[in-house]
């Protein structure tokens, strides 16, 4: 359709017929000259005999012309029940009630109409009601948007939060609320509530517009907020104009606390020689000063830190992770496995390895070798900590089977369809069958095929339109993708994998991770998230300017990049800089992803996995924005449970075992630790959530070795030397795995 025209002399709506313009009762009233057409967009929307049948662009929203003049003379044969005039185009759909009336004479008769699904119409007899109990207290209460009495009483101007038991509302007050905040940000102003709240305020009549929050879409919404504080406070200011002075590119430039930001300081005043020193006020520096002493007071060696009788001096260690001492760095790369005796499953005595199988760690460069272990038994007690809540969220997994039919040729497609069936519910359990008709994938067991569906899904994922970015990545912008709910539902999909035993995403960056589990509101991004190179050379030349003039330069010649942004302020000194480049950081890094990240919250909410996140940030970082630790022979080894007999004892099976695997991580085999995981479980790493069964290993009379993936069971063989050992685990795990991938 062409450009809408609007008439200045307002005419009156053709359904309802009056003159009034008031956007928040009636809707938006446009006049379409070339169609000879007035309208109200609730009135077009409320009336019973119309519905979309074009497309957005076509006629009006969708609704054709046609069918708008039929829905005219439709309701000019109509009388309204209230005002008794002709042209009520709106019925209440209540069983056996025939009333019809227009769509303001409806609101004044306090009629409801559901701006959601078939957009039902009420009459003021059949209208929902919300129940109160007789035992609730009738004593009137604030509403919490207008601080107003409201009265606890069943009236159509009052309505009651269905999250939260005592907190009432103004009808008006809420309505106007969500005019404001849209159907992103509309929600329980008391709990924060937002499926629950939104689904009753609709059914209530409430309109809530599909469209972003009005403070977010006005230019420069938040100017107020960026202002600066600039104030000295140091006990003697030395600067003669006074502690509100303040000279930019001078020693009298005021500096603010890097900490706070509500305690200044000239340069001169603090002995600071560059803007690029950092500084902070007293009050914070006494406050960390606490928390420092705190933590040490608190922090109690533990036994394993202690060598020799005496305690290591040399560096105060972390209260979470105590330092291991230098002499635990010359122990062996493989501790002795978990080994459980077949009679009464108490432990066996530790089985050494032998010489030979013994691998030296190097001890230079001692602390940096020293602050990477630091960091590697961080992550590892991260990753544990996510691993037994993942094991808390999979007890709501109930043991009715959902069959998930893949396509590997395209994982996406596939796997949309099964989510999006009629009978998928994520508390089942799900079971994954390959249906390609070439090249089928063969496994022993559904928890194989499983494991890699999910893990080829988040392959896909991370390589899709969705993410931007190289390795840590942030959400883009896909038009086509919101319109069709895929962040959505790729957030369901992340929690669903993790929950039921799929691998880590790991490729978030921490900007994302942050702006999910803290909010977009509490996140400073910079320059290094801005995936776009052309958008990062235009900021840097902005950040980087070292002159007023070069400055002013810069945001003349990048003015239309700034207009779109709606980031243009007057640069009347060199410090602007660093606002402006904020403004372009949050507009291109958070606010353009709004939408999208929303959305896709509400996909990991699926299992209650956003609720953990949100409680336990810094354990789900661990999946979430790091990759998984390589394989090691160690990680392996730890992994298995050797359940054995006292012959087998005698004949050194466990150590077999273990300096198999020593060799497998060195090199000096064919096969791969992940070949031999696989062949166990059907798995090429270990999963977050870990393995269910445990994996186990059994020593019986067996000629080869036997992977037993329904219970995650390696039987090995009892073999005399080490030699014929490895030969037919080589033998064994090469041939099957290479027979499955052919």
């Amino acid at each position: 359709m062409s450009e809408n025209h609007f008439d200045v002399q307002s005419p009156p709506c053709v359904l309802c017929g009056r003159t009034d313009n008031c956007p928040e009762k009636y809707g938006e009233k446009r006049t379409y000259v070339e169609y000879n057409l007035t309208l109200h967009n609730y009135c077009l929307l409320m009336s019973s005999g119309i519905w979309q049948r074009g497309e957005e662009d076509e006629g009006v929203d969708g609704f054709l012309i046609e069918d708008i003049r039929k829905e005219v003379n439709r309701a000019a044969r109509l009388m309204c029940n209230i005002c008794r005039k002709k042209g009520a185009s709106i019925g209440c759909v209540a069983p056996k009630c025939k009333r019809s009336y227009h769509f303001p004479c409806g609101l004044q008769k306090e009629c409801v109409f559901q701006f959601m699904e078939d957009f039902r119409s009420y009459c003021w007899e059949h209208k929902p009601v919300q129940i109160f109990s007789d035992k609730e207290s009738r004593e009137p209460s604030q509403c919490t948007i207008c601080l107003d009495l409201v009265e606890h009483l069943p009236l159509y101007s009052v309505l009651r939060s269905p999250c939260c038991k005592n907190t009432w509302f103004h009808r008006e007050c809420l309505q106007y609320q969500a005019l404001s905040a849209g159907i992103f940000f509309f929600r329980c102003a008391v709990c924060n509530n937002k499926d629950k709240f939104q689904k009753e305020m609709l059914r209530m009549g409430i309109h809530i517009p599909e469209k972003d929050a009005s403070w977010e879409l006005e230019d420069n919404a938040y100017q107020d907020l960026l202002q600066c504080y600039q104030h000295c406070d140091i006990r003697r200011c030395l600067c003669k104009n006074g502690r509100d002075y303040n000279k930019p590119d001078s020693k009298w430039e005021i500096k603010r606390c890097q900490s706070c930001g509500s305690r200044g300081t000239h340069l001169a005043c603090s002995s600071i020689k560059s803007w690029e020193q950092n500084w902070e006020c007293v009050e914070c520096r006494s406050i960390f000063a606490k928390g420092k002493y705190s933590k040490r007071k608190k922090h109690s060696l533990a036994p394993s830190e202690k060598m020799d009788g005496t305690t290591c001096l040399l560096e105060e260690p972390s209260p979470k992770l105590p330092r291991q001492s230098p002499g635990s760095q010359r122990n062996r790369l493989l501790q002795s496995p978990k080994i459980m005796c077949q009679n009464n499953l108490s432990p066996c005595s530790l089985l050494e390895l032998p010489t030979s199988n013994r691998v030296a760690m190097s001890l230079s460069p001692l602390m940096s070798n020293r602050n990477c272990s630091l960091r590697k038994k961080h992550l590892r007690m991260q990753r544990k900590e996510a691993s037994n809540i993942l094991k808390e969220l999979k007890h709501q997994i109930n043991t009715k089977t959902t069959r998930l039919n893949i396509n590997t040729e395209n994982i996406w497609k596939s796997a949309l369809k099964g989510f999006r069936q009629r009978n998928f519910r994520p508390t089942n359990t799900i079971e994954v069958k390959f249906t390609n008709s070439k090249n089928r994938i063969k496994t022993d067991s559904f928890t194989g095929s499983k494991h890699l569906f999910f893990q080829l899904l988040m392959l896909h994922i991370q390589n899709s339109s969705l993410f931007e970015g190289s390795s840590a990545k942030n959400l883009s912008v896909d038009p086509q993708a919101l319109k069709e709910n895929l962040y959505f539902e790729a957030g369901k999909m992340i929690a669903v994998s993790l929950v039921h035993g799929g691998p880590s995403p790991g490729f978030f960056s921490k900007l994302l991770f942050d702006c999910l589990v803290y909010g977009p509101e509490n996140v400073k991004p910079n320059l290094d998230d801005v995936a776009d190179a052309g958008v990062a050379q235009t900021i840097k030349k902005i950040k980087y300017s070292e002159t007023l003039s070069s400055l002013q330069s810069t945001v003349h010649d990048c003015y239309d990049f700034l207009a779109a942004a709606g980031c243009l302020r007057p640069i009347t000194a060199l410090r602007d800089k660093d606002m402006l480049v904020n403004d372009l950081l949050i507009h291109h890094v958070i606010k353009r992803i709004i939408s999208p990240l929303e959305s896709f919250r509400q996909g990991l909410k699926t299992l209650g996995l956003l609720e953990k996140m949100e409680m336990h940030p810094d354990a789900f970082s661990s999946l979430f924005c790091h990759k998984p630790e390589n394989l090691s022979a160690k990680a392996l080894c730890d992994l298995f449970t050797i359940h054995c007999s006292p012959d087998v004892n005698k004949t050194g099976g466990a150590d077999f075992w273990m300096g198999y695997l020593q060799d497998v991580e060195s090199g000096e085999s064919v096969v791969t630790l992940q070949d031999i995981l696989f062949f166990v479980t059907g798995c090429s790493s270990i999963p977050p959530i870990g393995f269910d069964p445990e994996p186990t290993i059994k020593f019986l009379p067996v000629h080869y070795p036997i992977g037993n993936r329904l219970h995650n069971c390696l039987e090995l063989p009892i073999t005399r030397t080490y030699e014929n050992f490895k030969n037919k685990m080589e033998f064994t795990i090469r041939n099957t795995l290479r027979g499955e991938r052919e």
